[in-house]
């Protein structure tokens, strides 16, 4: 609860800021210094994830191209969170091969918004849809209901790994029923995925062992319209980086 003789906020809790002539409201000091412990804890943040940070986020500097791109991701990441609510887009979407380090930044930005006060949750894209879907059992309690209610209204949501399974009519059109409402309300929006884009240069098609495998786009995944709405409201990280460093140490 805000102080209610606070002298920035008159008790709202919200006070007004103004930059590069725009103006808007974000949390008052007064309320933010009572949310962030309890704001953390109702993200839901996985635990393999929760001492994820900017800080200590890994920049493999023996490989040059990969340290450039991981270093300009960070910065990216950065600038999003020190700008929000400001920023130009209500949205950050993390680009990549798998292992990259896509989750650690996207956590990275939602831990910094939910210490500048705003409600946020995590959310798996696999999980959620699950969850969707049992909540068309009437013998489901209200817990499903509520994670396609979270992810409607939260503050700050954080998609990971979008599109991860294949899509069918009814997972495309949860995905856009969420994508466009958050679209619509300008809701902060933190999205991670693997899958290629054919628009950015990414190839669908490679070759295996004489023979080409056609991989599924971003578009494939979620549908046409979800994805236009995701790129026109969220800031594109790319990590151009093609090892998996989870691998790494592991002995085949």
């Amino acid at each position: 609860m805000p102080d209610p003789n606070c002298p920035h906020c008159e008790g709202t809790g919200w006070h007004p800021v103004e930059r590069g002539g725009v103006s808007a409201v974000e949390r008052c000091s007064c309320n933010q210094a009572r949310r962030p412990a309890s704001l953390l804890i109702a993200a839901q943040i996985p635990p393999r994830f929760e001492q994820a940070s900017f800080e200590n986020f890994s920049i493999r500097r023996e490989n040059p191209l990969a340290s450039e791109s991981l270093t300009k991701a960070m910065l990216d990441a950065r600038h999003f969170v020190r700008e929000y609510p400001l920023a130009a887009k209500p949205g950050v979407l993390f680009m990549g091969v798998p292992g990259a380090g896509k989750t650690h930044l996207a956590v990275a930005v939602l831990k910094g918004l939910l210490e500048k006060g705003f409600e946020g949750i995590f959310l798996d894209y696999t999980s959620m849809l699950e969850g969707i879907l049992r909540s068309f059992d009437p013998a489901v309690g209200t817990g499903a209901r509520e994670a396609y209610q979270a992810a409607l209204d939260t503050e700050v949501v954080l998609l990971d790994d979008l599109g991860a399974r294949r899509a069918s009519d009814w997972a495309i059109d949860t995905v856009f029923s969420i994508i466009n409402h958050r679209y619509n309300q300008k809701k902060a929006t933190i999205v991670t995925t693997n899958l290629p884009d054919e628009a950015l240069g990414d190839k669908l098609a490679e070759k295996t062992e004489g023979s080409y495998r056609v991989k599924d786009s971003l578009s494939d995944r979620i549908g046409a319209r979800a994805r236009s709405r995701l790129f026109e409201m969220c800031r594109v990280v790319r990590f151009t980086v093609t090892e998996d460093y989870r691998m790494r140490g592991v002995r085949l």
